[in-house]
């Protein structure tokens, strides 16, 4: 479990392809000491598993269905953000991200205003309907408020209802790879858990679980 609070940026250094699977190699700014194999790195907001490290860096492997269910950060030389798994004493300062990405999303637009940088990101338009005004959102393993939402209960009616906008300030474009984003830059996206978990319970309150076949005989009846 992540918060969406990224430590520290980190750089793919080299990948190996392994018959459509993908051995990563990533190079924190600053290694963590205490490193452990198997360990869960949230990177550009994907949990990924901890497969060998040494003084520079950790390795990751990526399965063909990751590789084609999130955003091609994958590339050597690109630079990626990095969180650790939360542990109990932590401050939770973001919210809950699982980082199982729900998909790819797109940059629309990016516009300088005073003191910050506002953006429109498109959404896959499943997630749509996870997406509300003041709401939370993961976008590169970057927990962020949804400013505006567009359709049916949204706040912008210019806007699609799978389009919503961010406000980020300098210190976030300072420690995330956020300032590199620009029109057509495509980005992982996770929805609020918490609403994914209301919609199932409310889709569940009518089911009824199917009854039992009839009891197949064990073919061991003696006549008489």
């Amino acid at each position: 479990m992540f918060t969406g609070i990224i430590e520290q940026l980190g750089r793919v250094a080299r990948t190996v392809d392994a018959a459509g699977n993908l051995t990563v190699t990533i190079e924190p700014n600053t290694m963590w000491a205490d490193l452990s194999l198997g360990e869960s790195i949230a990177v550009n907001g994907t949990c990924l598993t901890v497969t060998t490290w040494d003084h520079a860096g950790f390795t990751v492997d990526l399965s063909r269905e990751t590789l084609a269910k999130t955003a091609p950060h994958w590339q050597a030389g690109h630079k990626v953000n990095l969180e650790r798994a939360m542990t109990a004493q932590a401050r939770f300062g973001g919210h809950v991200v699982s980082g199982h990405v729900d998909g790819v999303g797109e940059v629309l637009n990016v516009e300088a205003q005073p003191g910050a940088y506002t953006m429109t990101v498109r959404a896959p338009a499943a997630l749509a309907r996870y997406l509300v005004p003041k709401g939370s959102v993961t976008v590169d393993g970057v927990s962020l408020t949804v400013v505006d939402v567009g359709g049916p209960a949204g706040s912008r009616a210019d806007l699609r209802a799978d389009e919503f906008t961010l406000w980020l300030v300098p210190h976030t474009l300072d420690v995330t790879t956020l300032h590199t984003w620009t029109a057509g830059t495509q980005v992982n996206l996770e929805a609020d858990q918490m609403a994914k978990y209301a919609e199932r319970l409310l889709l569940m309150r009518d089911w009824t679980p199917p009854s039992p076949g009839p009891a197949a005989s064990g073919g061991n009846e003696v006549s008489a």
